[in-house]
């Protein structure tokens, strides 16, 4: 690599400038972009090859054996120390009159700096995981939406909506549209695919922040410990949903570039620009929170503190460019939404657990996280004055008034999903800890004991901090799998596409959708163009069948009158009772929409009396669970004319007959 990053000579550092010693890895614009291309790059193709290599490899469960958790240990050791001896042998150079590092030297520590984030995803997750082909927490509860999306998307190019025929997604499609390329290109479905996709994306985002950050301290070894927190935590609280993660893991990032846009940077504003236009095509939530919370706060302090237009005029600008980015997603929907006949209907802030309820403080958590975030917040207050800290300030006072104001809006009958922030507030009080971490190490020691360090006592302070930091680190990272054990648990004992469960007990249920899968294809039905009435969210998950209505409202399409569809399910559901053959086929065909080609039930082909059981979502929040479910049944008798019946299972699969 070329650039001022890669010194081959360094004049003397004096006791009076330590910092200087930083600025030798300051990075060019250009080296910043090229960087930041190279880790995104790198990162992702040696996570894939990972994940490809753990899946030659015949290792046991993680859920019924300790060996996976020891070669997950071992790993993230050998990635923190390979990572932590380079840092500590690449600042050693400093403490030299004149130094010029070789460059097999130079080449081996970017690129295991740049790498380290992928190589600890792949330790602390991607090993565990190993042995399944499941994301953390299986298709439990909300991975089953996230996984029949996927599923969509392997499938589908374009905005399909990930469960209504004809209907452009109102969830954020980025994530989703880039996994589904790469399974397409990998030639794996898409429940399949999320595993490696979710692991790709995490590294990514985790490698991409070291070259980031690299250019914002110019420091390579803050840079690599800010991007190794960033991503140890995020695997710690935030990895079932990766599509969110992956934002969240740039806010404090964000916040910093923020500062630097309102105060001059226009590749800064480039930067925020593009992370809000990005993160609305992946996860709206954080998009608005960024927008809001940091972004435009940030904005209107610095043009109020500063008596200057400027800052409110840069705004506009970065509105107007991640408007436009955003766009490229949302413009199916919004025109949809413009011209459509019918009302929204939508829950989808309806949920308030028990973390919704309280205000995050994670410094006064007793853990290392806890103190690292306790040493942030003094490291801010401390220093209010620096613009850029005063960003990371700024930024989660905004993250708190969201929190307190979602409190407030239960009182409107909905929320603002403010518990999915933590792991923000998390993120901005440990940057906050490392960069106070480094300030200490580069200019407190010095300031109280001026004269009393040599070279050599430097040296060695350096190295007891570099070896306690890396010790910690592989203190926290080690216990990764044990944070996420419940979510490895359900990934191996949850049954997969195939009909098999990771840990090699028997298989639920769910190993019959295979075979209903097979007899609706016998019956001339393809997946892309057939209509499923289903409560089996799971089934809808596994094959690209399009449904009749989505399995819970909050997650379905605002467009797609998930209650009316719900009334009309149980209109039919009732009445079959009273109806011939004929007469109900005609009611499912006069309805509103396109009627199910399919239906599968809960039953049995031999005792019909008791008739098809459907299962039926209903949202009841402000109760917590928010959902309820309640049964319907359907008058056997009325398919016996019509239609192709098969008994799998528990099921019974009702195909229309040609």
């Amino acid at each position: 690599m070329t650039s001022t990053a890669v010194p081959t000579q360094a004049t003397p550092v004096s006791e009076d400038n330590r910092t200087e010693a930083y600025r030798a890895d300051a990075l060019t614009h250009r080296a910043t972009l090229l960087g930041i291309v190279l880790a995104a790059v790198a990162g992702g193709a040696v996570t894939l090859l990972g994940w490809f290599a753990f899946k030659t490899v015949s290792l046991p469960s993680f859920n019924t054996s300790m060996v996976t958790r020891a070669l997950t240990t071992v790993g993230v050791v050998v990635t923190l120390a390979l990572a932590g001896g380079l840092c500590v042998w690449w600042l050693y150079d400093h403490y030299k009159d004149s130094f010029a590092r070789p460059r097999w030297r130079v080449w081996l520590t970017y690129a295991v700096t740049y790498l380290s984030p992928a190589f600890l995803t792949l330790a602390a997750v991607g090993l565990p995981l190993s042995a399944s082909r499941l994301w953390l927490d299986g298709v439990q509860v909300d991975q089953a939406f996230r996984t029949q999306f996927l599923t969509r998307s392997v499938e589908e190019m374009g905005y399909a909506d990930m469960n209504y025929q004809d209907m452009p997604s109102f969830y954020p499609i980025g994530w989703f549209w880039l996994g589904g390329r790469l399974g397409a290109l990998l030639g794996i479905p898409g429940w399949e695919v999320y595993q490696p996709w979710a692991l790709i994306s995490i590294a990514v985002a985790g490698c991409i922040l070291v070259p980031i950050w690299q250019r914002l301290t110019n420091s390579l070894p803050v840079a690599t410990a800010i991007a190794l927190v960033t991503t140890a935590i995020t695997l710690t609280i935030a990895a079932e949903e990766p599509y969110s993660a992956v934002i969240a893991m740039g806010l404090p990032t964000v916040a910093v570039l923020s500062a630097r846009a309102y105060g001059g940077s226009w590749l800064s504003t480039l930067g925020v620009t593009l992370y809000l236009g990005i993160s609305a095509t992946f996860y709206t939530l954080f998009t608005g929170a960024a927008a809001l919370t940091v972004v435009s706060l940030i904005a209107l302090f610095t043009a109020l503190y500063e008596h200057t237009w400027r800052p409110i005029v840069r705004l506009v600008v970065i509105a107007a460019g991640s408007i436009a980015i955003a766009l490229i997603a949302w413009a199916p929907y919004i025109w949809a939404v413009l011209h459509s006949p019918e009302p929204l209907q939508t829950t989808a802030q309806h949920y308030l657990p028990e973390e919704g309820t309280q205000i995050p403080v994670p410094f006064l958590s007793f853990s290392l996280v806890g103190f690292l975030c306790l040493i942030g917040l003094i490291y801010i207050v401390v220093r209010l004055n620096d613009v850029e800290v005063r960003a990371l300030g700024i930024s989660l006072i905004g993250i708190y008034l969201w929190t307190v104001a979602s409190m407030v809006a239960t009182l409107a009958g909905t929320t603002l999903l403010s518990f999915r922030l933590e792991v923000i507030v998390v993120l901005l009080f440990a940057t906050a800890g490392i960069l106070a971490l480094a300030e200490v190490r580069l200019l407190g020691v010095h300031r109280l004991y001026p004269a009393r360090f040599s070279h050599t006592t430097n040296k060695q302070i350096t190295a007891v901090m570099a070896i306690v930091l890396a010790l910690a680190g592989v203190y926290y990272a080690q216990q990764i799998p044990e944070a996420n054990e419940d979510a490895i648990d359900h990934a191996y004992s949850d049954t997969d596409g195939y009909g098999e469960r990771a840990d090699r007990f028997t298989s639920d249920s769910a190993h019959y959708y295979l075979d209903i899968h097979n007899f609706i294809q016998d019956q001339g039905y393809a997946p892309d163009d057939t209509v499923v009435l289903t409560d089996e969210k799971i089934f809808m998950s596994y094959y690209p069948y399009w449904g009749f209505n989505a399995f819970t409202s909050h997650y379905a399409n605002p467009l797609g009158e998930f209650n009316t569809r719900n009334q009309q399910i149980e209109t039919w559901a009732n009445e079959s009772w009273d109806m011939k053959p004929d007469e109900f086929a005609k009611a499912l065909d006069s309805a509103a929409w396109r009627g199910p080609d399919v239906m599968i039930f809960r039953g049995d082909l031999d005792n019909k009396d008791d008739g098809f059981k459907l299962h039926l979502a209903e949202d009841i929040y402000p109760n917590q669970p928010n959902i309820r479910y309640r049964a319907v049944f359907f008058n056997a008798d009325v398919f016996d004319k019509g239609w192709k019946l098969q008994q799998t299972g528990p099921f019974v699969t009702a195909v229309r007959a040609k």
